[in-house]
């Protein structure tokens, strides 16, 4: 076990509220905390799951259950739990945050920005006889011509 796998106590409340393998058809779940351990050291890493060390299994296992639990709401149901018993511990206190982007100023190389000042006169190319500049509406209507 590393130090950033499951503790005894984090395991005890998480153990119950996943899926058993009673009634399952074909074969038998691999351990639920080896791979959780896996699933969760790939999403703090952000590695791809080929690289996942082989102290957490096999990596398709790992995704698989990740994805198959996705499906069937197993991870929605385990936050709510745990949501649940830490707002009842009076753990968590629920506050309305929104960010208006109209008051987030993005920085100026952000995409979409202007890189150099606008054009106020034609082209230099217009008048050496490159490709002709002609004024458009927008020109036009700020008078620039």
């Amino acid at each position: 076990m590393t130090r950033t796998d499951l503790t005894d106590q984090e395991w005890e409340r998480l153990a119950p509220e996943l899926p058993s393998s009673a009634g399952k058809r074909g074969g038998q779940y691999k351990a639920h905390r080896r791979v959780l351990n896996g699933i969760f050291w790939v999403l703090r890493t952000g590695a791809p799951w080929r690289d996942l060390p082989e102290r957490y299994g096999k990596w398709k296992t790992c995704h698989d259950r990740l994805l198959r639990w996705r499906r069937r709401g197993v991870w929605e149901r385990v936050l709510q739990t745990l949501q649940g018993e830490a707002e009842a511990g009076g753990a968590v206190v629920w506050t309305v945050v929104s960010i208006d982007g109209s008051i987030v100023r993005a920085h100026q190389d952000a995409a979409g920005a202007r890189h150099s000042p606008a054009q106020a006169e034609p082209p230099a190319a217009a008048e050496k006889g490159g490709k002709s500049w002609r004024p458009t509406r927008r020109s036009v209507a700020v008078g620039v011509a």
